[in-house]
């Protein structure tokens, strides 16, 4: 795809965020905001996938697994957007009963989703280990996952980091939403990650680093990404992202980590974000 068509793309999936949070009265839209670029690039550009076939397995194609599973309005519009789902189902986003939980869950079947995420901290271990599965089953398609930067305050984020270098898990792509903003307040205040380059690197990971809200550079830096694989390490990306992006009253604040946006805030946000593919 071309880069203008993948900017569409992400423009329509960050209305589609704003009208299911609004819609639902709950929801975090300021990390899902934060990565509808990079989403956008990986499920329709980088990844080897074929949603009109999904299995749990994901033998013979490449899998992705949300670690911070709050952020699962932009996972879902994605996954509509890609054909996994009807566009019209992002309608029941928090609304039961239906497949677009708060938080993305397999229990009713939901095509593109293989793992409830959430409690934080558990993605990448989940990733690790689809991505030993498909050593021992020959099966060369690479394995994504994205955790936040306030996640990596688990220490079960460390330990996975540790196994997956000392065990060469090198069909894997680890990337950090780095929107320096959790729930609490910035993440230098409630507790500063410090070098985060540096911290994988001494884990022994081969570590890029790109702008998540360039479109452009998310596609190139992911396909630089799946050239290092398979080359003895597991490759990171350290993703800086703004928190609300595309919606500037959203920007530069915690604020919208968690909070669904009333009748007159949602209205000026889908003000700035132009329909490109349709609403549902």
């Amino acid at each position: 795809m071309e880069i203008n068509e993948l900017k569409n793309i992400a423009t329509q999936v960050r209305r589609d965020i704003i009208r299911m949070v609004h819609g639902a009265k709950s929801g975090h839209p300021g990390g899902s905001l934060g990565c509808a670029d990079f989403l956008t690039a990986l499920y329709f550009q980088t990844m080897d996938i074929d949603p009109a076939n999904f299995t749990k397995e994901g033998t013979g194609e490449d899998m992705f697994f949300l670690s911070n599973g709050h952020i699962s309005p932009v996972l879902y519009s994605v996954m509509a957007r890609r054909g996994y789902f009807p566009v019209e189902e992002l309608a029941t986003f928090r609304k039961m009963p239906t497949r677009l939980q708060g938080h993305p869950t397999p229990v009713e079947g939901l095509p593109g989703v293989r793992v409830a995420s959430g409690s934080l901290g558990q993605g990448v271990s989940v990733a690790i280990g689809a991505a030993l599965a498909k050593k021992a089953n020959n099966d060369d398609h690479l394995v994504f996952a994205l955790t936040g930067d306030g996640e990596l305050e688990e220490g079960q984020i460390w330990e996975a980091l540790m196994f997956a270098s000392a065990k060469h898990v090198d069909n894997l792509i680890v990337t950090v939403d780095n929107n320096g903003k959790q729930i609490d307040g910035p993440t230098d205040s409630v507790l500063s990650l410090g070098k985060l380059r540096s911290k994988f690197e001494a884990f022994d990971w081969m570590v890029l680093e790109m702008d998540g809200n360039d479109m452009k550079k998310c596609v190139q830096t992911l396909a630089l990404a799946k050239t290092l694989a398979r080359n003895g390490k597991p490759v990171a990306i350290i993703m800086k992202t703004e928190m609300g992006q595309g919606v500037d009253f959203m920007m530069g604040t915690h604020k919208w980590h968690g909070s669904a946006p009333n009748d007159e805030q949602a209205a000026a946000a889908l003000a700035q974000l132009p329909v490109t593919l349709g609403d549902y």
